[in-house]
């Protein structure tokens, strides 16, 4: 029988002690530290606020969007009411659990939050623990379901404190000794005290969720992730930022389904007060072949099987129906909309959810597809007879379209050109279908498409390359270059090597690196029909510390690679981008794209295997 609330209840404040009409300062994306439970995933910063949650999975509407907006668009700060002085903060070991001590001057306490792996409802638990003295604490819970805009009617259910409105609820346990612990609170921690909180999702038509045992639970946790990461094949060198990648890049995963989000969050900004801000809650083709080769170097197999099997789901049998993104179940539709009620990061505006470039022609995800299916065979040591059928569906759609102009690799909003990068990728599609025929000893006529292979790549070499200039360029015809261009060597297009190949490194470093970081491109040559600037990109970034192994500059390529690496935050997370003027990452936090170039660039200095794309 599903349980009944009390006859009392009232609105959920807007305001109260500690409301703020504007987003407090100081909190940066890089301030954040990642939670989650294999379905969804919170933001928990340094100051003790969870700022971003959506719930009950990485798609679904948000409860806490302060991030994007004020404290008003929801959030759960727990943290000393007197001045803060020191903070430390760290993961506990090789787990999704984050401890963070808050130091005052009565005393210190730490944070311990995580998620359990989900095995029903969602939870989110919040322990306090007294570490020395005796420090006065404030719990501020404010829901606001809808993204950030939705009050929700608060009353007593069952020994918890509800939060209803429309199809969600939120149900608080546990506390200071109240039953049920308020939504604001004050509550006194000592040194060896424990205090935990339990937030816990559901239905509100439906029963209340079980009580949640938090110690338990922190123990089945940690032996989760601990049992987890000891599966993982670790390099000789960058052990740690390798492990907590792989463990980034396995809280990005939709376990129902295996598939990845590119992060877990929406309307970060490409940079300050911009108007790139998108949805990335989206599983992307182009990261694929990337995410496969990182889980399988890291030995991963049960993941890249899922991963892989979800994408041969996904995508289903009509190579003309391929797009280049999914939701996290195969969803095709991901219609863009605007949350006008948010004001945005930093006054980053329109904050978006969807995405309009699911719609967009993109040539270059055939290629991507194709090197995913490849790949994938090699990983079951088999080819699969719908994989045979795919691959060769995808290099016929190619030979229909390859001469079309696109929108590009990185979903350009204007025009569409005759993208290098993308046919280099269509290249790659015939590429690993000829590969197919001579490894599995296919009884099919591969002289076609040897031909065509060779005709794209003639293409390519005369249309695509700047002889004068000895660069390969944007687009056919353009002055320009753009980092996607290290495809070319990254895919086995041609050998790192190759004088071509070391132009548009050159190139590349005197046109798109200004600040010692890598551009996608110049958005001031208005390609991507937006306005304003953007960061470094982290995943370029690595490609060429990737490209300069390759072409043997091993000592810049390991420097180079460290240089990032020292960008991550202090648990060890990267963004999409970082701004070097201003020292910031920037972006969707934490970025799946980033994390897995990290991966992979790692295993290929640490023991010298092909690249990724070229697998």
């Amino acid at each position: 029988m599903a349980s009944t609330e009390t006859v009392q209840t009232r609105e959920a404040p807007r305001t109260g002690w500690g409301s703020e009409t504007q987003a407090e300062p100081g909190l940066l994306i890089e301030d954040h530290a990642l939670l989650g439970d294999l379905y969804t995933a919170a933001l928990v910063a340094k100051d003790g606020s969870i700022d971003f949650l959506c719930l009950p999975d990485f798609d679904s509407d948000a409860c806490f969007t302060s991030l994007l907006g004020t404290a008003d668009n929801g959030r759960w700060k727990v943290a000393p009411t007197s001045p803060v002085r020191e903070v430390k903060r760290r993961y506990r070991g090789k787990t999704l659990i984050v401890e963070t001590e808050l130091v005052t001057d009565e005393g210190a306490v730490r944070l311990v939050d995580f998620m359990p792996i989900r095995k029903g409802s969602p939870h989110l638990v919040r322990q306090v623990e007294g570490v020395r003295g005796t420090v006065k604490m404030r719990s501020d819970l404010r829901p606001r379901f809808g993204n950030g805009y939705t009050v929700p009617l608060v009353s007593n259910r069952d020994g918890a404190s509800a939060a209803v409105a429309g199809p969600d609820a939120l149900y608080l346990r546990g506390g200071a000794g109240e039953a049920p612990p308020p939504f604001e609170s004050e509550f006194t921690v000592r040194a060896g005290q424990r205090i935990s909180f339990v937030l816990s999702w559901g239905r509100p038509y439906s029963d209340i969720p079980d009580v949640l045992d938090a110690e338990a639970a922190l123990r089945e946790t940690q032996s989760f992730w601990e049992d987890w990461a000891s599966k993982i094949r670790l390099p000789a060198k960058y052990q740690d930022e390798v492990v907590r990648s792989l463990i980034t890049l396995k809280a990005c995963s939709f376990q129902p389904t295996g598939a990845l989000v590119a992060a877990p969050t929406f309307g970060l900004p490409e940079t300050p007060g911009g108007e790139r801000n998108w949805d990335y809650r989206f599983c992307w083709i182009r990261d694929a072949v990337l995410t496969l080769h990182a889980l399988m170097r890291g030995n991963l197999t049960d993941e890249a099987e899922a991963f892989g099997n979800w994408m041969v789901n996904a995508i289903g049998g009509a190579p003309t129906q391929l797009q280049i993104m999914y939701g996290i179940r195969g969803e095709r539709r991901l219609t863009e909309v605007s949350l006008d009620w948010l004001n945005g990061y930093e006054g980053a505006r329109p904050v978006r959810i969807g995405n309009g470039a699911y719609s967009q022609f993109q040539l270059d995800i055939l290629g991507e597809f194709a090197g995913v299916l490849y790949l994938h065979a090699k990983l079951k040591g088999t080819l699969p007879e719908r994989a045979r059928k795919a691959l060769k569906s995808v290099a016929t759609r190619v030979s229909e379209v390859w001469r079309n102009p696109d929108h590009g690799i990185w979903e350009m909003r204007g025009p569409k050109h005759d993208f290098t990068a993308s046919k280099v990728s269509a290249w790659t599609a015939v590429d690993r279908w000829v590969r197919v025929i001579e490894e599995y000893g296919l009884s099919e006529d591969k002289a076609p498409w040897v031909k065509l292979r060779q005709t794209i790549f003639d293409e390519v070499c005369s249309k695509g390359y700047d002889a004068k200039r000895n660069t390969f360029t944007q687009y056919y015809g353009s002055k320009g270059v753009d980092a996607s261009l290290l495809f070319i060597p990254l895919s086995g297009f041609l050998p790192a090597d190759d004088p071509r190949v070391a132009g548009t490194v050159l190139a590349i470093e005197q046109e798109l690196m200004p600040d010692g970081l890598v551009l996608r491109y110049r958005t001031e040559d208005s390609v991507d029909g937006l306005e304003g600037e953007e960061g470094a990109f982290l995943a370029c970034s690595f490609w060429l510390a990737d490209t300069y192994h390759l072409m043997g500059r091993q000592e810049d390529a390991q420097r180079f690679f460290e240089k990032l690496l020292a960008l991550s935050n202090d648990v060890g997370l990267l963004a999409e981008e970082y701004l070097p003027k201003e020292r910031r990452l920037f972006g969707n936090f934490p970025q799946a794209f980033s994390h897995l170039t990290l991966v992979n660039c790692a295993y290929l200095l640490a023991e010298g295997y092909k690249p990724p794309l070229d697998s």
